[in-house]
């Protein structure tokens, strides 16, 4: 949850960033343009400043995996010994 947040936090800081700087430069800023530079941008980003919290969701999602498969096998275990 705060990975997905901080993502969404810094691709709506880039957006605003690259609008303004786009806005100042030439008067007007198409929305496409800015949006799909800011994809790009806080994607790099994301991946260099975010490394840890990327990392703590995939630890958390991969307990959370873990022990879903450990009660399945448990659920089937039992059902074979019924």
């Amino acid at each position: 949850m705060i990975y997905t947040a901080l993502r969404l936090l810094m691709f709506v800081a880039t957006a605003a960033l690259v609008f303004g700087i786009w806005l100042a430069v030439t008067g007007h800023a198409p929305i496409m343009w800015v949006l799909l530079i800011a994809l790009v941008v806080s994607g790099a980003l994301s991946y260099v400043v975010l490394n840890r919290q990327r990392t703590a969701l995939a630890r958390h999602v991969d307990a959370r995996a873990r022990r879903a498969s450990e009660n399945f096998e448990k659920m089937r275990a039992k059902e074979d010994v019924d």
